[in-house]
């Protein structure tokens, strides 16, 4: 009997394993009884069924053949979908200890190996967040001195526009680094110009990453990283951009660190370097140099890219609906005049408080949400999910959930006010995520976009420059950016 031929029975035993690991999921999903969902191809799953440059839209509308809790194959990964404001408050809200993990992303857990606050895990996150919710709060977080560093960078922004003297300009580096000046205030005690090289360096990085973290290249890099991590450009990219944000973070604190006071605590930086002298005698160590580089990175990253991609989108919108824009700057000139907007002033402004939070509901900045993990085998609407499931509570079902906004397709601040023009809250509000896991830096970035947004309304009218079309299609990337695009500040 002739010997089989040795490719052929490679492919065999290829052949096997892929059967015995489609049957052994199949008895995986039974025993845990996961929720229904498409039928996945071998390998692939279902990624043939996905947009990829904007996965999120396929996420929705499954839910309208498979429910608001259903299971996906991405590639090699398993993954629970929750679509809708019922299911994710459900899921974040009333299980909040149990959807409070973070799974293994790939090209996230290879760079950041669990360091920081936003992609960290188990005590390490727990510690972590602690320490930066006091931290903030202790540095002004929601008070008075924040609240002037905020109207001071407004000051600059406001000049900086006016320079333009109504010619069409690119706004995305200035509002980047106005935002960026706000939270570096808090972590370095700093100020950089809006043309300082390093400062620049530093957008272009966060900037190209946020490009590369939403490509289809990243997502299949995700879903095969076995397969793709040699081949892969973005992650070597990411990669890259990453350190040389790290390097910035570490020549920092290594200068603070000779200059540490420990009775005079100037920023974020200072107290993480005390509790790390604190901490020296314990075996279990958390106040480490990569948790602080990676701790700055993450707030310098996020503190920066969503409050000002949503003061991007706000003006954007402006310049779409000029009669929204009159309203607002009516409300302004009633309620402020020519005074300096302060955080006081947003009750007395229910029309330009419901014209922000629409512009973050529409805008919807990460609308795919950061992954979540469950942290323990829990049972939730009926199904198992073991510990470990992949979860996206997914943040555009919510936003654009029409049992909470009627017209949730439409720019329409009304969504905010009741009747008689009075603000309105509503439970389905959710940009900055919900539970455990939210936005740390939430009440810093209310803060931020209803003070630079009405002071840049209180002095500018914005129109679109002469022959420009306006584009409300999201830019590709992880989060949902307005496409490049010029405005006009014309001065009031």
């Amino acid at each position: 009997m002739n010997a089989p031929d040795p490719i052929t029975l490679v492919l065999s035993i290829i052949l096997c394993l892929f059967v015995a690991l489609f049957f052994y999921g199949r008895r995986r999903n039974v025993y845990y009884n996961l929720p229904p969902g498409p039928r996945p191809l071998p390998i692939i799953g279902n990624l043939h069924m996905l947009d990829l440059k904007k996965p999120y839209k396929t996420f929705h509308q499954l839910s309208k053949t498979y429910g608001p809790v259903y299971t996906i194959k991405l590639g090699e990964e398993t993954v629970v979908v929750l679509c809708g404001y019922e299911a994710v408050k459900d899921a974040l809200v009333n299980h909040a200890d149990e959807f409070s993990g973070r799974p293994k992303v790939p090209i996230f857990h290879e760079i950041i190996k669990g360091h920081g606050v936003i992609f960290a895990y188990d005590d390490n996150w727990k510690v972590m967040r602690r320490f930066t919710l006091t931290t903030l709060r202790d540095f002004g977080m929601g008070r008075e001195a924040i609240e002037n560093k905020i109207s001071e960078e407004s000051d600059f922004l406001v000049k900086k526009f006016r320079s333009y003297k109504g010619e069409p300009f690119d706004n995305i580096m200035l509002i980047n680094a106005a935002a960026s000046n706000i939270i570096v205030s808090i972590l370095l005690s700093y100020r950089f110009d809006y043309e300082d090289p390093t400062l620049l360096k530093l957008l272009k990085i966060i900037n190209e990453n946020v490009m590369l973290l939403g490509s289809p290249m990243a997502m299949l890099y995700n879903a095969f990283p076995s397969v793709m991590g040699w081949c892969s450009r973005v992650q070597k990219t990411v990669a890259r951009n990453v350190e040389e944000m790290h390097e910035f973070v570490r020549e920092t604190f290594t200068n603070q660190r000779k200059k540490l006071d420990v009775n005079d605590q100037r920023n974020l930086i200072d107290s993480f370097l005390v509790k790390q002298q604190e901490e020296k005698p314990n075996p279990q160590l958390y106040f480490t140099n990569e948790n602080l580089t990676m701790l700055v990175t993450d707030l310098f990253s996020a503190g920066m890219e969503t409050t000002s991609t949503t003061l991007r989108w706000g003006l954007l919108l402006m310049m779409k609906y000029p009669e929204i824009q009159r309203k607002v700057q009516r409300e302004i000139e009633k309620v402020i005049g020519s005074a300096e907007p302060l955080v006081i002033h947003r009750k007395e402004m229910p029309y330009t408080d419901a014209v922000i939070h629409e512009i973050q509901r529409f805008g919807n900045i990460v609308p795919a949400n950061l992954p979540h993990a469950t942290t323990q085998d829990v049972n939730f609407r009926g199904y198992h999910l073991p510990k470990g499931t992949h979860v996206i509570p997914l943040l555009t079902s919510v936003l654009y959930d029409k049992e909470h906004f009627i017209k949730a397709d439409e720019f329409y601040p009304e969504h905010f006010l009741d009747s008689s023009g009075n603000f309105v809250r509503k439970e389905a509000f959710m940009p900055f995520s919900a539970g455990k896991r939210s936005c740390a830096g939430e009440n810093l970035a209310k803060m931020e976009l209803f003070m630079i947004f009405t002071r840049l309304l209180q002095n500018f009218t914005f129109q679109t420059p002469p022959g420009a079309k306006l584009d409300l299609t999201p830019a590709f990337a992880f989060t949902s950016s307005p496409v490049r695009h010029k405005i006009c500040a014309i001065p009031i």
